[in-house]
């Protein structure tokens, strides 16, 4: 079972791999790779190019748990939405990133960087940005601004980024992303829509150990489980977890 599951509404384990140089565009290279993919995980079938140019090929999304992959114009990027099992999501991403060599001509030496994340979503109709602000900033020095009598918080989405070595090649980066506008605060009407917190694991390529994709995938992964479970999940996820209950 997936152990983030229980704790968010929706969870997620992306890849996004950053390349120098523009990606391969022509139709037979494209097609190729994505019936490359379809062909390791036969349920995606729904394939389109949007209006950005970006390539997407994804399974069902109605299921609630799916698998997807896309290309852009200097982003290979792949997925899973609520996995069964972490292993699940290792097995799809690990698969796509032994392709892209292959498929797309993508070697180390044009990489710029790999990001490895998790986002957890929950769902809340309400003032995000409060929720935020009482769960992160209570018994900082921010908490007495935050309740400014009359006051109401239009904005309040911490972000934190850390360098893991002495170089600085590889990085992680905790953000949160809520989606209340001052037309809902002022109206008082607040549509149902997911508050997203992600942590990223980022390695810069060149002067890094990791002979393939996949090795670096694995270690960027096994860095962003112990860095979730020691850090963000108790300060982070269980006290945004805590006030949305309060107040549901």
């Amino acid at each position: 079972m997936n152990s983030y599951a229980p704790l968010c509404d929706d969870f997620g384990m992306s890849v996004y791999l950053h390349s120098k140089l523009e990606m391969p565009t022509n139709r037979e290279t494209v097609l190729h790779f994505f019936e490359a993919v379809q062909k390791a995980f036969p349920k995606m079938t729904d394939f389109e190019k949007r209006e950005s140019g970006e390539y997407m090929l994804e399974e069902d999304r109605e299921a609630g748990s799916y698998r997807w992959t896309s290309l852009d114009a200097r982003r290979l990027c792949t997925g899973f939405v609520n996995p069964p099992a972490l292993e699940d999501g290792d097995a799809h991403n690990e698969r796509v990133l032994e392709m892209a060599p292959y498929h797309l001509d993508l070697h180390a030496m044009q990489a710029e960087s790999m990001d490895v994340l998790y986002y957890f979503d929950f769902l809340y109709q309400g003032n995000h940005d409060e929720v935020i602000a009482e769960a992160l900033a209570s018994g900082t020095p921010l908490e007495g601004l935050a309740q400014v009598p009359g006051g109401r918080v239009l904005h309040y989405q911490p972000t934190l980024m850390m360098a893991l070595d002495d170089a600085c090649q590889l990085q992680c980066r905790l953000s949160i992303e809520t989606r209340t506008n001052a037309y809902q605060v002022r109206t008082g009407h607040f549509p149902e829509s997911p508050i997203s917190v992600y942590f990223t694991v980022r390695q810069f390529w060149g002067k890094q150990p990791f002979k393939t994709f996949v090795e670096s995938y694995q270690n960027q992964r096994r860095v962003l489980d112990e860095l979730v479970n020691t850090y963000v999940i108790p300060n982070v996820i269980t006290p945004v977890q805590r006030v949305i209950g309060a107040k549901q």
